[in-house]
């Protein structure tokens, strides 16, 4: 007897002790603990734990003197100070209720009234990973803008465009920036549609089958800016789709950010020569003086690789969890941790390395006035003077080769070698193929014709406006 009187007490402070007679394995109690990564949910579950209380006032089971002690006793541990520290809390459940009972005694006791830990968590999580979208939307609308002002910058400017990393044809420097832009845009719609989706509170899920007090759950979800209460128990307290949505939507970001990266670390090169880097933005070799590395941008192509790797680790825990829940799930905390972390330390220094990105203009116009990238254009010359395309695209394809033999540009070529290849190219062939006709030729919406892109720049511009 005497020796079960000593298991109870070591066991005294865990939150499920009363069933059990043996204390945890050291070894295995501090392995299994959360509380040294889930720490940080400290203000959700906060937050969560006065919108439980509010519901359990309304239940009857706290007066309203006491929810107001309740109240001020948890805004108080919200604000303690080296929280991580703590040795002796299982998760973040555990240690605020272990400091509420220090600041207002065992009235703490009443607080876990009708909800259990598996919906505490879930509460936690959504609270997390909706603020984690929301501090992302402001981090993207950020680069969003430091792009279109970018574009807006580069005025005409031209850059070749490629397809197989081959020089294609020009396109204004504006047209290639938008291109991100309409990444971005895609971007945000997902984490908006995700937080849409996901914005239903779980408190009163209980366990697994419901609270077994008659809560009326819409008060804490009222209280935590949720749309409504989640419509099943078993799924609320298992479900972590929001966070699945989330990195994965984090995961295809962090690709369109890589690719941005991965492009203005090929143009900074002196075989490109588009671009120099901003030197607050880059480091040195401690062996080559020369040297000025893109170490921004290859950072980012490396972190892009721990937003994927986050949401495969979470599809693959979830993916042979039966309902309900699980401890597995614990293991799904870090990486939604990580994710959010990842992408606010991108964001935190993308906008502002992208506004101070500097274009060597004449070089991306060499590069996109040399090569014969003005052979679609030369192609579309000759279809439009009754040339069916495929016979358009071998005359320009035997003009090239002429070109390629006599080390010259299409628009060096004379018209009566020309006209030995199709009789129907004429004087009016070389205004076809400039620099400019090349460009706006391509008069379609979203093409890069000049005043189509001004449009396009336009249009961006006013949807900041409209969401700002």
């Amino acid at each position: 007897m005497e020796k079960v009187e000593m298991s109870n007490q070591q066991q005294s402070a865990k939150m499920w002790s009363g069933r059990f007679r043996e204390p945890l394995n050291k070894q295995f109690e501090e392995w299994q603990r959360s509380f040294p990564f889930d720490w940080r949910l400290l203000p959700h579950e906060v937050e969560a734990s006065i919108a439980h209380a509010r519901a359990i006032e309304a239940a009857g089971i706290l007066t309203s003197e006491e929810l107001l002690q309740m109240e001020q006793g948890l805004r108080a541990v919200a604000k303690l100070e080296n929280v991580a520290t703590n040795e002796q809390a299982e998760d973040i459940h555990h240690f605020v209720e272990l400091e509420l009972t220090k600041q207002i005694g065992n009235l703490a006791l009443k607080l876990h009234t009708g909800r259990s830990r598996n919906e505490q968590i879930s509460t936690d999580m959504h609270l997390f990973v909706r603020e984690a979208i929301d501090n992302t939307l402001e981090g993207l609308a950020a680069w969003r803008k430091a792009l279109i002002d970018l574009a807006q910058s580069a005025g005409e400017a031209t850059i070749p465009s490629y397809t197989h990393l081959q020089r294609a044809e020009p396109v204004l420097v504006a047209h290639w920036l938008l291109a991100y832009v309409s990444m971005i845009e895609r971007d945000a719609s997902r984490l908006t549609d995700a937080r849409k989706r996901m914005n239903l509170c779980p408190l009163g899920s209980g366990a697994v089958a419901g609270a077994t007090l008659a809560l009326d759950r819409t008060i804490a979800a009222k209280a935590l800016n949720f749309d409504a209460p989640t419509p099943n128990s078993m799924d609320a307290t298992s479900d972590r789709d929001f966070a699945l949505e989330f990195t994965q939507a984090l995961a295809t970001l962090g690709i369109h950010i890589s690719r941005f990266a991965e492009e203005l670390t090929l143009y900074s090169t002196a075989e490109f020569g588009f671009l120099d880097l901003p030197e607050t933005f880059s480091t040195g070799s401690s062996a080559m003086p020369q040297k000025k590395n893109p170490d921004l941008t290859e950072l980012i192509r490396g972190k892009s690789g721990r937003l994927l790797g986050a949401a495969t680790t979470l599809a693959t825990l979830i993916k042979g969890l039966p309902l309900a829940y699980n401890k597995d799930l614990q293991e799904g905390q870090e990486p939604v941790f990580d994710a959010a972390d990842t992408i606010d330390g991108i964001l935190s220094v993308l906008p502002a390395f992208t506004a101070s990105l500097k274009f060597r203009f004449d070089k991306m116009k060499t590069a996109a006035e040399t090569g014969y990238l003005n052979a679609m254009a030369a192609a579309t010359y000759l279809s439009n003077k009754g040339v069916p395309f495929r016979k358009a695209h071998e005359h320009i394809g035997n003009a090239v080769r002429l070109g390629l033999e006599t080390n010259r540009e299409l628009q060096h070529l004379t018209l009566d070698e020309l006209q030995t290849i199709a009789p129907e190219f004429g004087e009016d062939f070389y205004a076809a193929i400039t620099l400019e006709a090349t460009l706006d030729c391509h008069d379609v919406i979203g093409g890069t014709a000049r005043h189509r892109v001004a449009a396009a720049l336009a249009d961006a511009r006013q949807r900041i406006s409209v969401e700002n």
